[in-house]
């Protein structure tokens, strides 16, 4: 069957259940994998996606916000950062809060729901908002692709609600071009009060990639050894290390950064294998076309409200929600490998995802 999703409710914890979800899919017979299955577990919070009988991600909840955890390809390379979850050798272990795939802001209210992580000492909670995980609202799933979706609230650090968010997560994939799609739709309603985006560098739909991914660099680092202990590094070493970055303008590298375009390709070869993350801006979204936060070190983001810095002061966006009022932002997101994904195939792929949203 040339396109297959199966979409499985395995609500398990981080540590203990993709293994077990694996294991699940590798022993259906191939009649069965035909089928689309929702596995529920008690007492377990996530969800995992499987195309074509490979887990491609999980949505799971950090106790700051939910996201996309790991991100892998479909034939199973991972493209995410392991850090703060995982420990994996060779990797930097700066930013916390760069995990997997999320979509958040760095001044809410005054409040900073990008940078809040673990490492936040408590006595500096009061800055940070958190994106809580109220419910999986809905799943459904077929033979060209499977929907997910859920309800958060922004929370103040005293618990109140600024902002109930709805996202409807989309997987399809492209079998023939080994690629597949995650389009996340999500609207943003102020609760009681009037909300304000005030603009801000750090923003808004993000992804931390594997350190294969990042563009090559000489600047001293923290990394983390084979035990997963951070070790400060003088000296880099780029082996294996040739991300790059090409935007629908025309850029590449790190003339990307602090741009406008409407979408952005980051792209790598690991293990000899091709591999790309492309991100697609919408042109109904708020501040279309959208700037992208782009760096080097491995953060791939496009922040449509936050605009001051990256113009260097020739634009400024502050924006507000009155309560009630709502806001919906569109993104696809394009996981591919095996070949180089060429522009004609983004544009191509572009078109189709503004006629659908």
């Amino acid at each position: 069957m040339k396109h297959l999703i199966i979409l499985l409710i395995t609500g398990c914890l981080l540590s203990g259940c993709k293994q077990g979800s694996q294991e699940n899919a590798e022993n259906m017979s191939e009649q069965e994998l035909e089928l689309v299955q929702v596995i529920p577990r008690e007492n377990e919070n996530k969800v995992d996606v499987i195309i074509n009988g490979q887990l491609v991600t999980s949505l799971i909840s950090t106790d700051e916000k939910p996201v996309l955890y790991p991100i892998k390809t479909l034939s199973g390379t991972t493209l995410t950062r392991g850090f703060p979850l995982e420990s994996k050798a060779g990797e930097r272990v700066d930013h916390p809060h760069h995990v997997g795939i999320w979509l958040n802001y760095g001044d809410v209210n005054g409040l900073d729901f990008w940078n809040n992580s673990s490492a936040i000492p408590e006595d500096k909670k009061d800055h940070y908002g958190t994106i809580k995980l109220k419910d999986i609202a809905k799943t459904s799933s077929g033979n060209e692709k499977g929907e997910l979706v859920t309800i958060s609230e922004w929370l103040a650090p005293d618990g109140r609600v600024l902002i109930d968010e709805n996202t409807t997560f989309e997987f399809s994939v492209d079998t023939a071009n080994n690629s597949y799609f995650i389009d996340r739709i999500t609207r943003l309603t102020a609760k009681d009060t009037t909300v304000s985006f005030d603009d801000n560098k750090e923003g808004m739909i993000a992804v931390r990639v594997t350190r294969a991914l990042e563009l090559p660099s000489d600047k001293p680092a923290v990394f983390s050894d084979a035990s997963g202990k951070a070790t400060d590094v003088p000296e880099m070493n780029n082996e294996g290390v040739n991300g790059d970055y090409l935007s629908s303008e025309g850029l590449t590298g790190g003339d990307v950064w602090g741009t406008r375009a409407k979408w952005v390709k980051l792209y790598s070869t690991i293990n000899d294998e091709p591999v790309s993350i492309t991100i697609l801006d919408h042109p109904d979204n708020i501040g279309y076309p959208t700037y992208w936060h782009a760096r080097g070190y491995g953060l791939f983001a496009a922040n449509p409200l936050g605009q001051k810095v990256f113009s260097e002061g020739e634009n400024e966006l502050n924006y507000k929600l009155n309560p009630e009022e709502s806001v919906t932002f569109r993104h696809r997101i394009i996981i591919h490998s095996g070949s180089e994904l060429e522009e004609q195939n983004i544009n191509e792929q572009y078109d189709i995802f503004t006629a659908a949203f």
